[in-house]
Formats: C-alpha cells, sequence, structure tokens
C-alpha cells in the first residue's frame, strides 16, 4: 500500500463499523475515524460518495469502498500483513475449524474450549452474524426484558474467548477433505482441521427488481439497525410479511415518520403479537397483496436518492413515495465456499445432516440456519451448535 491517507466513515450503533474496525486495528493500519452521528460529518460523507447511506465506508486515497469485505482490505493493505501472518495456517493442524462466528459457532466453541479442543472460528462479516445486527431479541430465553442483538453477540463472543477459542476476522474460499483431515482455502493462507463446523448461516435475499442494486446503500436497504438512524423525519417502504419485516419496521418508526409495508400475500405471515404492536402503531400502513416492482430515484438537493417506489396492489398499480427501502423478504443460505467440497445440500442450498449434525463427509459438522431444516431461531441455533459440539468432541476421540 502507499502512504495514502486512510479514512473510516461509522457510527458507535453499527456492528460492522465495530468489525471493520477491529479488522484495522489487527493488521496495524493508521487511520482516521468520522463518526456520522455528527450531522457535519455525515453530510461530508454524502457529499464524497454520491449520497450513500451506509456504513461503514472506507476510503484509501479518493477511492471508497463501502462495507469493504476481506478481499478489499487484501488488496488495499496486503503489505501490513507479516511473512507470519500469511504462512501460520499452514504451520498448525486445528482440531476444529468453525467457519462463522454467529451464534451457533460460538456456542459450540464455548463447549469445545472448554474442553481442551484447539478451536479456531473464521468470520468474515459481524461477530454475531443477523442476531448482531437485530435490534433487541424478546425471545431468547433467560432475558425477561429482551436483550440487544449486538450486546448477546458480544457475551457469546467473550464467554467462547475466555475458555480459549481463537477467532480471525477472514474468509473461508473453499475445502475439501483429503486422507483423515480437511484442507481449507482462506484470506489468510491454507489451512488444514481435524474437523470442521460449517455454521455460516443466512443472508438476506434479493427482490431482483429494477433500481434495486443500482440504489443500493443510497436509498435500499437489508439492515435496519445499520441505515435505519439516517432516515429521521423521513418516509420509508418496507417488503415483507414475516417476523422480521415487522420487528424491524417496528424499529424504524423510532426515526420514520412514516412507513408503508408492502405484503405481496393476503395476510402476515408474523407472530400474533407483532401484528397488534403494528396496528397499535399510527406510523405504519399496511398494504397486503402488494408487490414491490420497480425503484426509482433522481436528483434531490444535487444527489441521486431514492424517491419513489413503483408497486402493484390488487392488480392495479400505485406509486409509494418514499426516501428508501427496506427489504426483508427471507433468507438464503451462505453455501457458496462449499461448491466442490463434495458436502451434499438440499435444492434450496441448505446443507443436509443426520440427527448427530454430522454432513455426507467425515469429520464435517454442520448447524444453525445454514443446515436442511433449521427453525431459524436464536435459541436452536445456539442449541444446535452445543449438540455439534458434543459430536464433534465424539468424532476426534475416535481419531485419537
Amino acid at each position: 500500500m502507499s502512504n495514502k491517507t486512510v479514512v473510516m466513515y461509522g457510527a458507535t450503533w453499527c456492528s460492522y463499523c465495530r468489525a471493520l474496525k477491529k479488522k484495522l486495528d489487527s493488521i496495524g493500519i493508521s487511520y482516521q475515524y468520522k463518526d456520522v452521528d455528527d450531522p457535519g460529518i455525515r453530510a461530508e460523507m454524502n457529499a464524497k460518495t454520491e449520497n450513500n447511506q451506509t456504513i461503514p465506508v472506507l476510503f484509501v486515497g479518493t477511492d471508497y469502498w463501502i462495507n469493504p469485505g476481506q478481499e478489499i482490505l487484501d488488496a488495499q493493505f496486503s503489505n501490513n500483513y507479516t511473512d507470519e501472518d500469511e504462512q501460520k495456517g499452514e504451520k498448525t493442524l486445528h482440531d476444529v475449524i468453525m467457519i462463522g462466528a454467529g451464534p451457533t459457532s460460538l456456542a459450540a466453541a464455548v463447549y469445545t474450549s472448554r474442553e481442551d479442543i484447539e478451536t479456531l472460528i473464521f468470520e468474515k462479516g459481524v461477530i454475531g452474524g443477523l442476531a448482531a445486527i437485530t435490534d433487541k431479541i424478546d425471545n431468547y430465553p433467560g432475558f425477561e426484558e429482551g436483550i440487544e442483538g449486538l450486546q448477546l453477540a458480544e457475551k457469546l463472543q467473550k464467554q467462547a474467548e475466555r475458555f480459549g477459542a481463537k477467532i480471525e476476522l477472514g474468509e473461508v474460499q473453499s475445502l475439501k477433505k483429503e486422507g483423515d483431515y480437511i484442507n481449507l482455502q482462506t484470506t489468510s493462507g491454507e489451512m488444514t482441521a481435524k474437523s470442521i463446523l460449517i455454521g455460516t448461516g443466512s443472508e438476506w435475499k434479493k427482490i431482483n427488481i429494477p433500481g434495486e442494486k443500482e440504489f443500493y446503500g443510497r436509498g435500499v436497504h437489508n439492515c435496519a439497525t445499520c441505515d435505519g438512524p439516517f432516515y429521521r423525519d423521513k418516509k420509508l417502504v418496507v417488503v415483507g410479511g414475516g417476523n422480521s419485516s415487522a420487528q424491524e419496521a417496528l424499529f424504524l418508526t423510532k426515526f420514520a415518520k412514516h412507513i408503508d409495508i408492502l405484503i405481496r400475500k393476503d395476510k402476515w405471515r408474523a407472530s400474533d403479537v407483532l401484528i397488534r404492536e403494528i396496528k397499535d402503531n399510527d406510523k405504519i400502513t399496511v398494504h397486503f397483496n402488494t408487490t414491490a416492482d420497480e425503484i426509482i430515484g433522481g436528483e434531490v438537493d444535487g444527489m441521486t436518492k431514492v424517491t419513489k417506489v413503483i408497486g402493484t396492489k390488487n392488480d392495479k398499480k400505485i406509486d409509494f413515495i418514499t426516501d428508501g427501502i427496506f427489504v426483508f423478504i427471507g433468507l438464503r443460505p451462505v453455501t457458496e465456499y462449499l461448491k466442490g467440497s463434495g458436502v451434499k445440500v438440499d435444492d434450496k442450498g441448505f446443507v443436509i445432516t443426520d440427527k448427530k449434525l454430522k454432513t455426507n463427509i467425515e469429520g464435517i459438522f454442520c448447524a444453525g440456519d445454514v443446515r436442511s431444516g433449521a427453525t431459524m431461531q436464536i435459541a436452536s441455533a445456539v442449541g444446535e451448535g452445543a449438540s455439534a459440539a458434543l459430536s464433534i468432541r465424539e468424532y476426534l476421540g475416535a481419531l485419537k
């Protein structure tokens, strides 16, 4: 990397920002941090990024990236990695490598590491996964008043690390069973493990309509806790009819002055508790039998912004004037890195396991939201993590 100025725009409440700061600190990058909760800083970021409303934003010189992944960091800061960093994966045969640092892997790591099973967790995004970017979790046992998603993720992380689990911010790109062990290609080099836990969870689906890709980060979002505060006293559209859509819409009412929820079916798929809260909130209007068909933007105050969503309601076209759109239409498994591994997945891409959470390949286990048949609940993901850890312990014991 040349001696270019590095600037990061973020906020203390943004879990992705915390993750990026940790990555930069871990490789010794000097950077200037600017908090967008300051209106002047936010205006500065907007002006430099064509009105981007998603954080974190990382500038290296005049180039910038929105929530940059490991590949971007590697390309920009490769000179900051030492030879030891680049080679460390080739020197160690790990007992277990867990892919993804969501509640599943963090819970599993508590069990494995406290029994002296050497445990490494790889995470390419946010420690805690989707749980970490959830505003409030009301149905996790033991927290009668609920708990912030980020707070729960931090507690799980600290507990796993207390017992000796190591968490590395990087990405597993592929894996393959060769002989008795599993070889992994990662952003930290090649690694070898006696066992693997697939715990990469899921990510939000896209609507795949015109304007979604073009305006992503500039009015199109998938994370209310990350980007909602940018829309104080604004109008918003939320798409989706499940629990996530309802929860995120309720959170967005803290900032927006009005929200239109578009549901393509004639009824909610959310819980009765959430539906009642939606009905009692005068900031929200629900539109059943309604689809989002196109996202339109234009120049407003010299910046390109989302201005409306064109939809179809009861077979009639309708315009929703809005400043932004949040999409919560379901989840897809994060399993791209498994291509060529031989691990069997179902027709939707979720990993197939037996009752002991074993995949079809010896030594490779899977648990949590990425598993076929998962309930997509944090409590069950944690339980599956514990169960997977016990299966891993049994498997490693048989190897000795």
